[in-house]
This record gives C-alpha cells, sequence and structure tokens, in this order.
C-alpha cells in the first residue's frame, strides 16, 4: 500500500480495475458485482474514460489530471472531490453530488450535469504529516474556477454560492440554474442558454453574455459592471405575446393550404417574428414551404412537423427540437441550430418535379454541439457550416457538400458522410 502525502492511499492501476469492473458488473447485475465506494483514495492520472461509475461512492477522492471523458457517473457522490485539471469531456454527471469539490481548470466540454449539485461541502482536510489519522473540517463552497463547460448542459445544477471565476460556458444550457451569489467574474458566458436562472446577488462582473438567452433572468441584484450583454436574449414582448392567436391562424391557415393542395388557404410568412410563446402549438403541423427568416424560434417543439421547403435563413433557432421533422429541402444558410434536437429529421433533397429537385441547405449555419442522431441529410449542402461537438451517430450525410466545414469533437460524421 502507498500513501501519499495528502493522506489519501494511491490505488494501482490494477487494483483500480478490479474495483472499477466489479462495479460495472454490480450496475449491469451481472454475477460478481460490487458497488465501488472508493473514500479518500488518490487516483490521480487515472484512466477511467468511458467507464460506468453510475451511483459509485468517491467521496474526497483526488483526481487531479484524470483521463475521464466519456465516463458515467450519474448520481455518483462526489463530495468533496479534487478534480482540479481532469478530463471530464463528454461526462455524465446527472445529478452528481459535487457539493464542496475542486474542480479547477477541469475540462467539462459537451458533459451533462443536469440537477447536478455544487454547494458549498464540509471537506475533510488530512493533517500534513498524519494524514488522515487527524483530519480537520473545512466548509467550502463549489470551486469551478477556470474550468470550461463549452457545449455543457447544466439544466438545473445547484451552483448558488460557487466560485466560478474565468470559467468558459460558451453555448452552455443552464436552464433553471440556481447561481444565487456565485461568482461569475470574468467568466464566458456568450451564447449560453439561461432561461429561469436564478442570479440573485450573482457577480458577473466582466463577464462576456454577448449573445447569451437571458428569458426570465433577474439581473436587478446581480453585479453586472463591465459585463458585456451585447446581442443577450431577453423575455418576449408583450406585443409578440398578444399575437399568439394570429400566428396560430397563420400557421393553420398553412396547414389548410398542404391538405388542400393549395385550394384554400396559403404558406405562412413568419420572418422576422418571435415565435417562441407559440412553444409546442405547432408540433406535428403541415407547414411546407413557410418563411420564417430572421425570425425567433429558439426552443420550439417542432416535433413531427412537415416543414418541406420551408425557409428559415438567418433565424434563431438554438435549442429548438426537429425530431422526427420531415424538412426536405428547407433553407438553414446562418441559422443557429446549436444545441438543438435534429434526432431522426430528414433533411435529404426535395423532389420538385420527375427530374428537378432542391437540396436542403445549411450554407454558414451554426450546428454546434446538436443532436442529429439518425438524422438523414444526404445530399444537403453544409459548406461553411460550424459542426463542432455535433453528433452524427447513425445519420446519414452521402452525397453532401461540406466545404470549409468545422468539424472538431463531432461524433459519427466520416461514418455518416459513408452511409
Amino acid at each position: 500500500m502507498t500513501v501519499t502525502l495528502s493522506g489519501r492511499r494511491k490505488l494501482s492501476p490494477g487494483e483500480i480495475e478490479l474495483i472499477v469492473s466489479a462495479h460495472e458488473k454490480f450496475v449491469s447485475g451481472r454475477p460478481g458485482g460490487k458497488r465501488a465506494i472508493l473514500k479518500f483514495v488518490d487516483l490521480s492520472g487515472a484512466d477511467l474514460a468511458g467507464r460506468n461509475l453510475t451511483d459509485a461512492d468517491v467521496s474526497a477522492s483526488i483526481f487531479d489530471g484524470a483521463r475521464m471523458a466519456g465516463i458515467n457517473l450519474e448520481r455518483a457522490i462526489l463530495f468533496g472531490c479534487d478534480l482540479r485539471k481532469a478530463d471530464l469531456r463528454g461526462a455524465r454527471l446527472v445529478r452528481a453530488d459535487l457539493r464542496g469539490a475542486c474542480l479547477r481548470g477541469a475540462n467539462l466540454s459537451q458533459a451533462d450535469l443536469t440537477q447536478a449539485d455544487f454547494r458549498v461541502g464540509q471537506v475533510a482536510i488530512p493533517h500534513p504529516s498524519k494524514g488522515l489519522a487527524s483530519v480537520v473540517h473545512q466548509t467550502r463552497e463549489g470551486q469551478l474556477d477556470n474550468a470550461i463547460f463549452v457545449g455543457a448542459t447544466m439544466d438545473g445544477s445547484q451552483l448558488n454560492d460557487a466560485s466560478v471565476f474565468a470559467s468558459d460556458f460558451t453555448d452552455c444550457s443552464l436552464k433553471g440554474a440556481k447561481m444565487s451569489g456565485a461568482n461569475l467574474k470574468d467568466a464566458n458566458l456568450s451564447g449560453a442558454m439561461l432561461e429561469g436562472a436564478e442570479v440573485a446577488n450573482t457577480n458577473f462582473e466582466g463577464a462576456n453574455l454577448s449573445d447569451a438567452v437571458m428569458t426570465g433572468v433577474d439581473v436587478g441584484s446581480a453585479r453586472t459592471y463591465g459585463a458585456n450583454m451585447k446581442g443577450a436574449v431577453n423575455a418576449p414582448t408583450a406585443e409578440a405575446m398578444a399575437r399568439v392567436e394570429e400566428l396560430i391562424a397563420r400557421a393553420k391557415a398553412n396547414h389548410l393550404w398542404c391538405q388542400t393542395g393549395g385550394r384554400e388557404g396559403k404558406p405562412a410568412m413568419f420572418d422576422g417574428e418571435d415565435l417562441r410563446p407559440l412553444t409546442n402549438r405547432l408540433r406535428g403541423l403541415r407547414l411546407s414551404a413557410m418563411s420564417a427568416k430572421g425570425a425567433i424560434m429558439m426552443g420550439l417543439d417542432l416535433t413531427g412537423t412537415h416543414l418541406q421547403g420551408a425557409q428559415f435563413d438567418g433565424a434563431d433557432l438554438r435549442g429548438i427540437c426537429l425530431k422526427d421533422a420531415d424538412a426536405r429541402g428547407a433553407r438553414m444558410a446562418g441559422v443557429n441550430l446549436t444545441k438543438a434536437d435534429l434526432r431522426g429529421a430528414i433533411f435529404a433533397p426535395l423532389p420538385l418535379s420527375a427530374t428537378r429537385m432542391t437540396a436542403a441547405s445549411f450554407e454558414g449555419a451554426r450546428v454546434r454541439y446538436a443532436q442529429a442522431q439518425g438524422a438523414d441529410m444526404s445530399g444537403a449542402i453544409l459548406d461553411g457550416a460550424d459542426l463542432r461537438g455535433c453528433d452524427f451517430t447513425d445519420s446519414r450525410l452521402s452525397g453532401a457538400s461540406v466545404r470549409d466545414v468545422q468539424l472538431h469533437a463531432t461524433l459519427g460524421f466520416d461514418l455518416a458522410r459513408a452511409a
């Protein structure tokens, strides 16, 4: 047994493998399984990438610099853990207990931290020479300074009083997050989705909140001196809310136009409109040939909607749900589809006649961190699109034009191109 100066027992790679393998058997209900209890151990630099430690208890352990990309720590107890500079890219930490944990400099890009708890915790500090034989209990807030949360999902997470100085939350989803009293000084929240977040007494001094979605966020008691809030999106105006029924009537006329083969109704015109108040009321409608250029449609539920030949150029579609939608031949040049749900959607060419068809276009679109699993984008034009972090698992991109696309951290792109 090796004891480090931190007072934690250092586990060998062989010991780690035995414990983790037994836990994975425990999680899947296989014989020989045993829940992992790894309290007060030193796992610095350990390779746990892709492993399943759901419901494990690793309280007060050290993971400094550990390789944990893609690890599953759902509901795990990481109370008081030291995760400094750990690689947690794409990790699953849903409802994880991270009270009092230190994640300074950790990389949590595209991690799922839904309802994770980063609140204040009482941490046991080993004596410098006596180790765990003599510990001092110290109250410590969550420490997330300089951490990377780019494209992560932190909806409903609890960050009250946490120290998150200069961390990067670009394109992160923080819907309903509790951030009261947190120190986000100099943090980068550009493009972040903060709908309904609680920010009483939060320190945003010098923070970058440009293009952030601030619907339902009351910054009245927050500290915002020097914060960049250019382009931040607030709640729909009273005028937009008052026009809901008028907009629904246009959509129904479009649906009737499709049903009657053009004899009644007409395609809807939504250019420049704020459609957010419609929430899920367009779901499943037949809206072929509608125009929503430059519209604000973030967060709308368009599951199963017929959107053949629809025009969305320049629209804000962040967080939109287009699951199983039929959008053959749709125009989406320059749209923002960050963290959109495109699973199972069809963006194949739209036949216009026996010899003519029109391709769907995503030229210059921002499709960062979107879920495109099972989507059909065969023949689509993606030239100049930003596809970073997009998941194309089981998708089809055969015949698609992909000149000058940005592909960092995409999943399944090459296989989709060959499909």
